[in-house]
């Protein structure tokens, strides 16, 4: 019995020592491959997607490679394709098609015009080239009362054209309100003041409402040295120039030329005078009228009788011999008018306006 009890009690302490043993040896093992992994981590960082991994944000709640999928992925699939910056416009625009046959049909509509033009404009009548950048802003200036059809003829053909010019432009149609005498002069004054409130144009077309051009060279910009002429002959003047010196129509001028004759006087009430008093502004400032050439400064005049309240007026002449010494405090810096409304109707700018009274 003593010696049965002795070897029970030998076996389990060898089975106890083995047991010790292959834990210590466990432990051994184990702390060694930790050490190898530590190691490995911290000499050689993991790639993921072409960029290191912080380790320390991988099971992060906030971070992991399902929150910084982004900041992982290659510069080329995370960057946006960049379009190349735009040119200026060519001074030759490539879609100009020279001369057009006009012509004025009774059906036409304004909202005709308005679907023509739906796509390609801006709420005002605005419109700028989308794949070049145009070598001027241009802000078209049309006086206007009771010409609402010679009105909607201008703006069917007026509108493609500028577009094929490659012109960045706004028309403002400048509508005197009440029924005293017509004063055109006036109302361009007030188009310019209220177009610059509105964007920083360069160039100025100071354009009559019954006067539609025939050929899209005519190139709707201004002459960065000399102010510009436009109508060089008309289809009821046999495409002549009406006579020497003449300055009405349509007229292109910069901000800072017009600016320096201080704009039209405001002084001519009714039909006539005030395009000859701004050409004896343009020239007592020693500047000079340039014109396109005769085939293309070429324009319809959609006939219309004279207007009540247009009469001619009979003190322009008057008026002229006196230009030298009114033309500094008789222009832009004494243009007074009471603006009624301004509506971005879909084909212009429509500003109403009272003018006062001769």
């Amino acid at each position: 019995m003593m010696i049965s009890a002795v070897c029970k009690l030998t076996r389990r302490a060898k089975f106890l020592f083995l047991l010790l043993l292959a834990l210590v040896l466990l432990v051994w093992i184990t702390s060694f491959a930790v050490n190898d992994t530590i190691r490995a981590i911290q000499e050689s960082p993991r790639l993921i997607w072409g960029s290191a991994v912080d380790l320390r944000n991988v099971n992060s709640p906030l971070g992991g490679a399902k929150h910084d999928r982004a900041s992982q992925l290659p510069a080329a699939a995370t960057e946006k394709p960049t379009r190349p910056p735009l040119q200026i416009c060519s001074e030759h625009p490539p879609l100009l098609r020279g001369a057009i046959a006009l012509s004025f049909p009774p059906s036409l509509s304004l909202s005709d015009v308005e679907e023509e033009n739906r796509e390609q404009l801006s709420p005002g009548g605005q419109s700028q080239p989308s794949n070049c950048i145009s070598r001027q802003k241009v802000a078209v200036l049309i006086p206007h009362r009771n010409r609402e059809k010679h009105l909607l003829y201008l703006l069917h053909y007026l509108h493609p054209f500028l577009q094929r010019q490659q012109l960045h432009y706004g028309i403002y149609v400048i509508h005197q309100a009440g029924n005293v005498a017509f004063n055109r002069a006036k109302l361009l004054n007030v188009g310019y003041l209220e177009a610059l409130k509105d964007q920083p144009w360069d160039c100025f077309i100071f354009h009559d409402v019954d006067l539609v051009p025939e050929n899209d060279h005519n190139l709707y910009t201004c002459d960065t040295q000399q102010p510009k002429h436009l109508v060089v002959g008309r289809n009821v003047t046999g495409y002549k120039l009406r006579y020497k010196g003449y300055f009405g129509g349509v007229t292109a001028m910069t901000k800072e030329q017009f600016s320096r004759v201080n704009g039209f006087s405001n002084g001519y009430w009714g039909w006539g005078g005030e395009d000859d008093d701004l050409r004896i502004r343009v020239e007592l400032q020693k500047m000079k009228i340039v014109r396109p050439s005769p085939e293309v400064g070429r324009y319809t005049m959609v006939f219309h009788k004279r207007d009540v309240g247009n009469e001619i007026n009979k003190d322009r002449m008057s008026l002229l011999r006196r230009t030298p010494q009114m033309w500094r405090s008789n222009g832009l810096n004494s243009c007074s008018y009471r603006t009624v409304s301004i509506q971005r109707v879909p084909l212009y700018v429509n500003i109403t306006v009272e003018i006062g009274h001769p």
